[in-house]
């Protein structure tokens, strides 16, 4: 593959992983071990999230996440604990895409997997946050269906098509900056000032 997809592959999975970093890891390292027998081998580096004790922690976070995320009050909770956890793992993620070599090509990639991975955090947890307020458990319970798809549907893509990877990055980080500024722009009005000026007669 040459650099364009993967620097593709690398933000995309970063991107995703801010929204569900242990099904990414999963994907990823199913992709390493069974694309080559499915035609769509993944980047040489990725093998190493194929070892069978990566799959099984990465299944077991899978498991988790996917229960935590739908309970409001645990997929809040689940959100600020991985604050920190998803930009972390979207850098390893994307570290992991690219071959060793030049490290500050390396470090390069890892900063680009971070920032993207917090970037789609941000959104993911800030959008929650505004859901997860509601009293009905059902509103909470369809979106967190909804990026289960977002992200399954996402990976699927990067997989099934590595030659579309830059271009499905561009559309994963339109989409979450597109979110950023819908919250920024809520978040904004709840804390703007009313007015009290009263009404004439």
């Amino acid at each position: 593959m040459g650099a364009v997809e993967l620097i593709g592959i690398a933000a995309s999975l970063s991107l995703l992983a801010g929204w569900r970093l242990y099904a990414v890891a999963l994907a990823a390292g199913l992709w390493a071990r069974f694309g080559a027998d499915a035609g769509v081998p993944a980047p040489e580096a990725l093998a190493v999230l194929g070892h069978p004790a990566i799959l099984g922690l990465a299944g077991l976070g899978t498991l988790a996440e996917f229960l935590a995320d739908k309970l409001a009050w645990l997929d809040s909770l689940w959100d600020s604990v991985h604050t920190l956890i998803r930009p972390l793992g979207g850098a390893l993620v994307a570290l992991a895409v690219i071959a060793p070599g030049d490290p500050v090509w390396q470090v390069a990639v890892a900063l680009l997997g971070g920032g993207a991975a917090l970037a789609g955090h941000a959104a993911k947890a800030g959008g929650r946050v505004l859901v997860n307020t509601s009293p009905e458990p059902f509103s909470n319970v369809a979106v967190s269906l909804l990026e289960d798809g977002f992200t399954a549907a996402g990976l699927w893509l990067v997989a099934s098509h590595p030659d579309w990877a830059m271009a499905i990055a561009g559309v994963l980080l339109g989409l979450t900056l597109l979110l950023l500024w819908g919250l920024w722009r809520v978040v904004g009005s709840l804390f703007a000032p009313r007015s009290t000026t009263p009404p004439q007669s």
